[in-house]
This record gives C-alpha cells, structure tokens and sequence, in this order.
C-alpha cells in the first residue's frame, strides 16, 4: 500500500478495509491525504450543493485532521490521512466498521433487524431518527452530532420517491462504493 505524494505512488485502500475505502473516494488525487479542497469536490461530485459541500468540508476536515496525524502537529490545512482514518471513528455510530475500519456484517444486519419495521431491506426517515436515538451514547454529543449528520445527509441524497433508505445503499456507502456510483449518476445527467 503506497500512500506517499512525494515518491509519485498512489494511495491504495486495504481490500477489507471498508472505512478506509469509504473515505479514498475523497482523496481525488489518490495521494493518502484528503484536504478541505478534495472534500468540498467530493461532496460536489456527488451531487451536493455549493453550501452543503462547504460546510461538510469544514466540518469533517476540522473535525478528524488532528486525530488521523498521531504524533503530528496542528496543520492549518486540515489535512486527513486515510491510512489512520480508523482512529477518527466517533461514539454514538452503529459499530459497523471495527476499531480498524473493518466492515462488520453482523452490526450491518442489527441496524435493518432492530429498525426496519415498514419495509425488510429499507429505513424510513422516523425509522432512521429511532437508529440514531438508539446508537447515542451518553455525553456524546459530537458523536451524535457526527452520526446524525452523516445518516440525513446520506438519507437526503439516496431516499427513493416514498421516503426509503433501502439497505443496499446503506452497504454501498460503506464501502465507498455509492460514492462512485452518485458521481456517474451526475456526470451522466450533466451529459444527457
């Protein structure tokens, strides 16, 4: 696995590591490192607005620079390794990645077994406010406020017509693959 901008290698996700994966999508020139700039493009690439993208930039660089660069001093451009992205995991999330950014299929399928009530394989909108009720942790308020984020901006992007969140999106981001595939989506309507 290179992760060196300098040596001219580009940054390779492990292959089981799903969290590592998730946030390589970000890293746009594939150098290890993901900056405000790249996350703003991210976000823009798949389909969020001008202020949403700005905002989460701020937001998720602000947030995990520091605790992805052990050992290294504060940097104003906020950067994010994603070879160490497994030590910004916050509390209140629904322990699908492993304290190495693992996927755990078993906490996977908890989250559609406690919640999916109205549909098997998908969450409405008050089915996904009772997963985040019941994933806050007590005096975890920036991991609630992380984990809520995270799922309605997930929701408000991937939702179908009626209202549903459908479980194999939910994997999809997981893995970072419904990254790729919302970009595409943009892309190929901006050429249609």
């Amino acid at each position: 696995m290179a992760s060196s901008a300098s040596s001219g290698a580009k940054f390779v996700p492990e292959e089981d590591n799903f969290l590592q994966r998730h946030v390589a999508f970000f890293d746009r020139n594939k150098d290890g490192i993901v900056y405000p700039s790249e996350t703003f493009q991210g976000f823009r690439a798949i389909g969020c607005g001008y202020l949403l993208s700005a905002f989460a930039s701020l937001f998720i660089n602000m947030g995990l620079s520091s605790k992805t660069r052990p050992g290294k001093g504060f940097s104003i451009s906020f950067p994010i390794e994603v070879k160490n992205i497994h030590l910004a995991k916050h509390g209140s999330d629904s322990g699908v990645y492993d304290k190495k950014g693992r996927f755990v299929e078993s906490k996977f399928e908890e989250i559609f077994a406690k919640h999916s009530k109205t549909h098997p394989d998908a969450l409405t909108n008050k089915e996904l406010k009772q997963l985040l009720n019941s994933n806050k942790e007590a005096n975890d308020r920036k991991g609630a406020i992380a984990a809520f984020t995270e799922w309605k901006i997930l929701y408000y992007l991937c939702k179908d017509k009626n209202g549903l969140l459908h479980k194999d999106t939910v994997r999809a981001v997981y893995d970072g693959s419904l990254f790729e595939k919302l970009e595409k989506q943009k892309a190929s309507k901006k050429h249609a």
